[in-house]
């Protein structure tokens, strides 16, 4: 049974498109293991990783924890990061890494079990105040809690970059006007994340961190990772055609910009932590 605070349409988003999502998607930075463990001051014990997706930001725990626990509501996406665990080249884990079916604001971890609770391009699909209220009971004292996300699109022509962003706008704007209410997901504002954390009242201290990471990406790449969000993979799940004309121009400005060439480019990050 699904808990009050969720969404099916939420959950059902993710479906069908695991295999696109892990192969374009970022993996986390390594920074995020910096940050968050120099907060802590330790090594953790237990890394809870909810709404971790196939696991981009799960397995970057491997080598940095003890325990690291990967939590996803959708099944398609944690098959695949099932997959990728149970694949001989991440087999070095030796059962430090695992995942679960679960909610957010129904973590089945007892009081204080936790020392890092994550949200990785995933806090803006749960609701934030039974959540959070769930993130306090699971952590320790001292334990971090932290949602952080990467702004889109990242760095390219500026002819790339604003077809990327018209795109996505207009797939949201096409699924408000043809897809069932019922069936429309609901995304909340990503800015509204560290007031959350502040007057969920639960956190002694908390903040927002802005930081980068350079990746090499080529044009397929770089098309992929707008393919992969949502908004375009409902619109073609359902069959509409009417972004097929934008999807092959925003294909060509791509193609122009990255000439077969893998360039760097910058992923930014927004994270924000709150102490207990």
């Amino acid at each position: 049974m699904l808990p009050d605070g969720n969404r099916q349409s939420n959950i059902e988003r993710f479906s069908g498109y695991e295999d696109t999502y892990d192969r374009y998607r970022p993996s986390a930075p390594q920074e995020v293991v910096n940050i968050l463990t120099g907060y802590l001051q330790q090594k953790p014990g237990l890394v809870l990783d909810i709404g971790c997706g196939t696991g981009l930001s799960t397995f970057i725990w491997g080598n940095h924890a003890h325990s690291i626990v990967g939590v996803e509501p959708n099944d398609d996406m944690r098959g695949k990061a099932e997959a990728k665990l149970n694949s001989l080249h991440l087999q070095e884990t030796d059962g430090s890494i695992r995942f679960m079916s679960g909610y957010s604001n129904q973590l089945k971890f007892p009081d204080g079990a936790a020392d890092l609770i994550t949200c990785s391009q995933s806090f803006h699909w749960m609701e934030p105040v039974s959540t959070l209220a769930e993130v306090a009971r699971v952590l320790r004292p001292g334990g971090v809690f932290a949602a952080y996300d990467c702004d889109w699109p990242p760095t390219a022509s500026w002819q790339s970059e604003k077809a990327y962003v018209e795109l996505l706008s207009n797939a949201d704007k096409l699924l408000q006007e043809r897809q069932a209410q019922q069936d429309q997901a609901l995304k909340r504002n990503k800015e509204s994340h560290l007031a959350n954390i502040l007057h969920s009242g639960a956190f002694r201290y908390a903040r927002e961190i802005v930081f980068h990471n350079r990746e090499l990406c080529d044009g397929e790449r770089y098309f992929g990772l707008a393919l992969s969000q949502g908004g375009i993979q409902t619109v073609l799940k359902l069959g509409l055609p009417d972004l097929d004309e934008e999807i092959h121009r925003f294909k060509e400005l791509v193609k122009e910009h990255f000439q077969d060439r893998s360039l760097e480019v910058l992923f930014s990050y927004r994270m924000r932590i709150g102490i207990k």
